[in-house]
């Protein structure tokens, strides 16, 4: 990997909202996911740290990565807190890309792949767990300079997206237009990235008929009109979350 990646892995964590229950993420559960009722939500807990800490603060980083530590060492099965400090993992491996340290940069690469696999491993229905990897791997797969790998990480985030979309079903009309926008146009632009344009058309026809009149809605109906691969692949490429941290 070169030290050009390890900082686009860095800014791309700082881009992915990663927020479970609220209006930051790739794709927001709100306040649906069955495993945070009763008890606060783990991304409640380590998201705004770790949001400062991707804009420069080094204390509120550390913070985050201490909180996903102590959680850990509590109980080394809560899934929650292991995806969070997977993705601490990827953003220092990113650093230590940049950095030029290469073997540990992809230390840490391969132990939060590892974390993220195995909180979703121990927890396959949860948003909490689900929506957080998705997000990265749809994210920081844009960056990677292998091609076979970077297919792998989209399939995988892709495949968390669609099973996110499956398990709020139910009340997906009551979801924020973010949440649900953010959701849908990641399955969009995912499907694409994977070849499949006419998947990703479907999933951009259902902004426009289900968010009418949102900045998605705008930016479906110029995905839709777009008829240049080429032109399509760049906007995939300059996607960005709207409204991330923000509201």
């Amino acid at each position: 990997m070169k030290a050009n990646f390890g900082l686009a892995v860095i800014l791309s964590a700082a881009v992915c909202g990663l927020r479970v229950n609220g209006a930051e993420p790739q794709a927001s559960a709100d306040s649906k996911d069955p495993s945070a009722q009763g008890a606060e939500s783990f991304d409640y807990l380590v998201r705004d740290d770790f949001f400062r800490g991707m804009r420069g603060d080094q204390t509120a980083f550390d913070r985050a990565l201490k909180l996903c530590e102590e959680a850990l060492a509590k109980n080394p099965q809560d899934a929650p807190a292991m995806v969070w400090h997977g993705d601490c993992q990827i953003v220092l491996a990113g650093k230590a890309f940049q950095n030029g340290d290469f073997a540990q940069g992809q230390e840490l690469w391969n132990r939060g792949l590892n974390e993220m696999n195995e909180a979703v491993a121990l927890t396959p229905d949860s948003l909490q767990v689900l929506i957080p990897r998705g997000s990265t791997l749809l994210s920081v797969a844009k960056y990677m300079p292998d091609p076979k790998q970077a297919k792998a990480l989209v399939k995988t985030g892709v495949a968390d997206y669609e099973k996110v979309l499956q398990i709020q079903k139910p009340h997906f009309e009551q979801l924020s237009v973010h949440s649900r926008g953010e959701l849908l146009f990641g399955l969009a632009d995912g499907w694409l990235r994977l070849g499949n344009a006419e998947k990703s058309r479907e999933y951009l026809q259902q902004i426009a008929s289900e968010l009418d009149g949102s900045e998605y809605d705008t930016r479906a109906h110029d995905w839709l009109d777009t008829k240049d691969s080429e032109a399509l692949q760049n906007k995939s490429k300059a996607l960005s979350c709207i409204g991330c941290h923000g509201q």
